[in-house]
């Protein structure tokens, strides 16, 4: 089923090239929404040539594996293939020369080529959208999500961490946003956040996700059996 908002971009207007904000442990998935606190000099550029043109910034994932070597420029560190470009929909300034902003997802990419630095002194990319164009439509049900298993890996979640339970906000979420919100907002490791990104269908990442929380209790069995009593 096709997306038919009024704001919303068609394949036709992705554009070609993107400013590209490199940050680890942030996933930005289709139709999820990503806040962003944003007063690094470079990046405040980024935003506002973005807010001048089409509003798009793809966000990626540096390597994690790679960043500890003396090799590796710090400022500009190999980033994986693939990311989210998402589309600025909310805005403000503060008196402090920040900019708050929200990413809303749009359609993952791969990254062809990253093109030469720019004035603005942030990282631009030519992406191809061709693998992922159908992150434009509303996803499909092939095989309902296993709700159950995955309260139960997520209550287990919120114990570990001493949060409190938000399922019954999240249940009443059709499946996609359900996935999407536990997606982005858990605290997993840029690994683990890249799979889950780049998983091809929803119930594949419904699956892992639940897999992820899962294994994350087994690893630490004590301390969620002591925040669960």
């Amino acid at each position: 089923m096709s997306i038919c908002g009024p704001f919303d971009p068609m394949y036709s207007d992705l554009p070609d090239t993107m400013p590209i904000f490199p940050l680890g442990g942030a996933l930005l998935l289709p139709r999820g929404h990503l806040p962003l606190n944003v007063f690094e000099p470079r990046y405040l550029n980024m935003v506002t040539d973005a807010l001048g043109q089409d509003r798009m910034i793809g966000m990626i994932q540096p390597r994690p594996d790679q960043r500890a070597s003396l090799l590796v420029d710090q400022d500009n560190p190999p980033i994986f293939n693939t990311g989210c470009a998402g589309r600025i929909t909310a805005f403000s300034e503060t008196d402090d020369g920040r900019f708050l902003i929200t990413l809303t997802g749009v359609c993952r990419f791969n990254v062809v080529e990253e093109l030469p630095e720019n004035e603005g002194g942030y990282r631009t990319v030519r992406g191809d959208f061709s693998a992922w164009k159908d992150d434009l439509d509303i996803p499909s049900v092939d095989a309902p999500i296993n709700r159950d298993r995955l309260r139960t890996a997520l209550e287990v979640y919120f114990a570990q961490h001493s949060l409190r339970s938000c399922w019954d906000t999240l249940a009443d979420s059709d499946d996609e946003m359900l996935i999407t919100t536990i997606s982005m907002g858990c605290q997993l490791s840029p690994l683990e956040k890249q799979a889950l990104l780049e998983c091809t269908t929803l119930y594949d990442r419904g699956d892992m996700l639940t897999t992820l929380l899962e294994m994350a209790a087994h690893a630490n069995p004590k301390h969620a059996h002591s925040n669960s009593n």
